[in-house]
């Protein structure tokens, strides 16, 4: 290939793509035309980047985030779109095949394809501003796009956001009334909330290419093990702005706990979860000692954030800590 014919392919990639951001603000204008269903009420909602106008009723809604995803179907939207993780293919597990099967993949968490964006027509993007801040103006030139602040420890904050957005606030209300009802029902298994707050439990995450991480407060299940008001060890508070603590395999014995939660992320042994499970300091830990050590999918535990997968770990926290 000669490098004309090169750079007239980028050329017309380059046009091809800009053609469908530009097809696309135009089909979002304020007048409702729509990109896709061709709603034409909007309304004013804010947002972590300012005032956005949204369709009051949207048809065609991509998500570039596992929480996003979780809400949507959470409050029984069908996304037209949706990222997956830069490790893995398809979306969580946790999710039924039924309603994620007829999604279409846009590309990796925090790099989306735009072209394929654009080519789906929606007429409303759901992400975070940490995830997709720098592509802000891109996507806005597609579709209507709802940012929020972060994710992770602000996943409750982020729902409400996303029901707003999708127009389902009297179902985020319901949502959230019987998490609340499921969350005492676990405590009330688990012996009451003396026990519970007498229970020091931790979560520990093996990842390929990074220390060991030893959960903080300031995070996704963090959140989940606060609702059920349990009791958390003292090196939780050292963890780096609340997220986690990380340590090598030979200072794992700081994981100490009543009970451990387990995942991994990456390939178990390159992530050091076999040896460091196999060594002397771990099986000397209380959680080892009791039996009181369980392994849980990452992409539920970690991934999830959201209602749908905060059900789940409820479930498999109840069963785990009832044995």
């Amino acid at each position: 290939m000669t490098t004309v014919t090169r750079r007239r392919g980028v050329t017309l990639g380059a046009l091809t793509l800009a053609g469908a951001l530009a097809l696309s603000a135009c089909g979002s204008s304020d007048s409702g035309s729509g990109t896709g269903a061709g709603t034409a009420e909007t309304r004013t909602m804010k947002t972590a980047m300012g005032d956005v106008k949204v369709p009051v009723n949207p048809q065609r809604v991509v998500v570039l985030d596992t929480g996003e995803l979780d809400s949507a179907l959470t409050l029984g939207v069908q996304p037209v779109g949706a990222t997956h993780s830069a490790t893995e293919d398809g979306f969580p597990a946790y999710l039924p095949e039924s309603r994620t099967k007829d999604i279409k993949e846009v590309g990796e968490i925090a790099n989306p394809n735009l072209e394929t964006v654009a080519s789906l027509k929606p007429d409303l993007i759901l992400t975070s501003k940490v995830r997709d801040g720098d592509r802000y103006a891109q996507l806005s030139a597609i579709a209507p796009t709802v940012m929020t602040e972060s994710t992770g420890t602000a996943w409750k904050e982020n729902f409400r956001t996303h029901a707003e957005a999708l127009g389902k606030q009297a179902e985020a209300k319901k949502v959230v009334a019987e998490y609340d009802a499921h969350v005492a029902d676990v405590i009330e298994a688990i012996g009451g909330k003396e026990k519970a707050a007498a229970t020091d439990v931790n979560f520990v995450r093996f990842v390929e290419g990074a220390d060991i991480r030893i959960y903080g407060k300031q995070n996704y299940i963090g959140s989940i093990l606060a609702d059920l008001g349990m009791g958390r060890p003292s090196i939780t508070d050292k963890a780096k702005d609340g997220f986690s603590y990380d340590v090598s395999p030979e200072k794992i014995d700081l994981a100490d706990a009543d009970v451990i939660f387990t995942s991994t992320y990456g390939d178990p042994e390159k992530a050091g979860a076999t040896r460091t499970m196999n060594s002397g300091l771990w099986k000397g830990l209380t959680a080892s000692k009791g039996k009181k050590v369980f392994k849980v999918d990452d992409r539920l535990w970690i991934a999830g954030i959201g209602y749908t997968a905060a059900d789940k770990i409820l479930d498999e926290f109840r069963t785990d800590l009832t044995k």
